[in-house]
């Protein structure tokens, strides 16, 4: 398809403007520092644009590695009017100098505290258990995503990524057709966000870097705006006292990958299940290209950054119908994160890196043999497709195993090796739990019939109790816009105790994304009444104190970031202005704006904030 796409270039960019010509002005520069020639940069698109190539080797467990990739000698705005077209652009696009954060902002809400005036209220408090405290060196924080929170998609040089097309070209994709454009425009207002997270005493900030705002392309060119941008986060953390906890993909691939590797992410592709690769991480050709950008980032970050999370929930981003393309990409993603951190290591000996898996509790339905088959295959073929070859012998479940050996190829014993205790800690995104219960007809039928629906883990869910033990939910519900996610913390120390016992990380556990949606915080007009968070409140407070509780059954937890930080847009009627929510609100990928993570609230255009 990269063909394709240089060829039909030829139809669409011709000879380039002068304002294109300077690296400087496009936000970029060539990885080796040199300018392009006067030739190349004034070239017309006749066959194939210009091109330059980069290359670096490196040692893993003493077999090499080299990597080297050609990329296009055109504009990253070239590559944006052609597959993405106009993008909206923020009022604010210069970056904000940060704002003290008024003390009566920091005055907690009841039964926390209640002023002296007016008196009388009651509330019964829980006596204080003296033996249930965090160590010291627990990590608490906020997390969010580049391409959730940055906005300024086009700016300073970013290339476009695969959810830019897909907000912008595929109709339907996000509600109400909403994109990242601008979502909480925290590329320029991050100075205002980390003095907002510090205000709150919280000790870590996880983010996500951009990777075709460092490498427009995914490849070659490095963008050193992006890069001095992303050092200036990191430094304003530091200087809050807030530790910067670094994710080097959550989502976004480069454009240009997806496109080189594969089909084009297209509105008539979406739609069919092809057997066809539709590119990206289909390709382990795309490996050397992801280890060569985190080398660009452990070099600049790494004397400044000791937490690294190399991809964010692959489980997630590897579903790509059908059934068996998501294991092709796991594969392509277990090799890039081996790889990465073993370059890491070498550069970092002493950083914390791993890769943060995703899923809830398991529990079986039924006292059933079938339920709990069920339960042992929805882990197999969910945490234990990554967990299983990073923490337990570099290979995959047995009943996974058995399914993909039909159509994908083997890892090898050196691959195996290289993949073998690559997390430092067991990293997971923990937010809920859930009932499994064999399929009707049973598992047997299943397995044998990969036109089910369940195939081919064939375990069925539910979010509430058996009709024998009442038939009652989990536990609350969230958002409607959010219908996998219940209150069920309840089950939090049993899901630990699982982790530990099951994949024995060194390490310990950190939960590295919890949080909740507000259930109809979208409806919500009046400031009081979205400040008044009462069911998320109470998911953070029992998720916590659940954690103390494994904690004091030896458990070991090392730290927890709560999604969400940073902010996003929706529309108040306090004149219907445009307002931010979170530490904040962002682009729920498809649900867009409409479901409510954060625990900050911002008016954009007044640039007000409120906890």
């Amino acid at each position: 398809m990269g063909s394709l796409i240089f060829h039909l270039l030829l139809l669409t960019v011709g000879t380039k403007s002068q304002s294109a010509t300077s690296s400087s002005s496009s936000g970029t520069s060539l990885a080796n520092g040199a300018a392009p020639s006067a030739t190349a940069q004034n070239a017309t698109l006749t066959s194939s644009p210009p091109a330059v190539s980069t290359s670096f080797g490196f040692s893993v467990e003493g077999m090499a590695y080299s990597y080297q990739a050609k990329f296009p000698l055109i504009e990253a705005t070239d590559y944006w009017d052609f597959r993405v077209g106009p993008v909206e652009v923020a009022a604010v696009n210069t970056t904000v100098a940060p704002t003290p954060v008024p003390s009566n902002e920091l005055v907690p809400p009841p039964p926390l505290y209640y002023s002296p005036f007016p008196s009388g209220a009651q509330n019964p408090i829980m006596l204080k258990n003296e033996s249930w405290s965090f160590p010291p060196d627990f990590w608490w924080g906020v997390a969010s995503a580049a391409y959730q929170v940055e906005g300024a998609v086009k700016d300073e040089g970013r290339g476009p990524s695969i959810y830019d097309v897909l907000t912008h070209r595929v109709v339907g994709y996000t509600v109400a057709n909403q994109t990242g454009d601008v979502a909480d425009n925290q590329y320029y207002l991050y100075k205002q966000d980390i003095a907002r997270i510090a205000a709150l005493g919280t000790k870590a900030y996880s983010f996500s870097i951009s990777w075709s705002r460092v490498m427009p392309f995914g490849r070659g060119q490095v963008n050193e705006e992006a890069l001095a941008h992303y050092e200036d986060l990191i430094d304003t953390c530091i200087a809050y006292g807030v530790e910067p906890v670094v994710t080097l993909y959550h989502w976004d691939l480069p454009l240009y990958l997806q496109d080189t590797y594969g089909k084009s992410i297209l509105p008539i592709e979406i739609k069919h299940e092809s057997k066809e690769p539709i590119g990206g991480w289909l390709s382990e050709d795309i490996v050397p290209d992801f280890v060569e950008y985190a080398r660009v980032v452990f070099s600049r970050y790494g004397s400044k950054v000791s937490k690294w999370f190399t991809v964010n929930e692959p489980i997630v981003f590897c579903t790509i119908p059908p059934k068996q393309q998501p294991y092709v990409c796991g594969q392509s993603v277990l090799l890039a994160h081996s790889q990465a951190y073993h370059l890491g290591k070498s550069m970092m000996p002493n950083a914390m890196i791993s890769f943060k898996n995703n899923g809830g509790y398991k529990i079986p339905l039924t006292n059933s043999s079938a339920d709990a088959e069920a339960v042992q295959r929805a882990w197999d073929f969910n945490e234990g497709w990554f967990a299983g070859p990073v923490f337990l012998g570099g290979d995959y479940p047995s009943t996974l195993k058995q399914y993909v050996s039909s159509f994908l190829r083997p890892l090898t014993d050196q691959e195996k090796a290289t993949i073998n205790g690559t997390g430092d800690i067991f990293a997971h995104d923990a937010y809920t739990s859930q009932f499994y219960f064999a399929p009707d007809g049973g598992i047997d039928s299943c397995i044998s019939n990969s036109s089910n629906p369940l195939f081919p883990s064939c375990a069925n869910t539910s979010y509430t109790y058996a009709a024998n033990s009442g038939g009652w939910n989990i536990g609350p519900a969230a958002d409607p816009g959010a219908p996998w996610l219940h209150k069920a913390t309840d089950w939090v120390p049993a899901f630990l105790h699982y982790i530990q016992d099951t994949w024995k990380p060194a390490g310990g556990i950190s939960v590295s994304e919890f949080g909740f949606a507000e259930p109809f915080e979208e409806l919500k007009t009046i400031l009081g009444d979205i400040r008044s968070d009462l069911a998320r409140t109470a998911y953070y407070h029992d998720y916590m104190s659940a954690i103390l509780i494994a904690m004091s059954e030896g458990v070991k937890v090392v730290g927890t970031l709560a999604w969400r930080c940073v902010v996003h847009t929706t529309r108040l009627s306090i004149s219907r202005r445009l307002i931010s929510n979170s530490i904040f609100d962002n682009l729920e990928w498809a649900d867009g704006y409409t479901v409510k993570f954060g625990v900050s609230f911002i008016d954009l255009i007044l640039t007000q904030f409120w906890y």
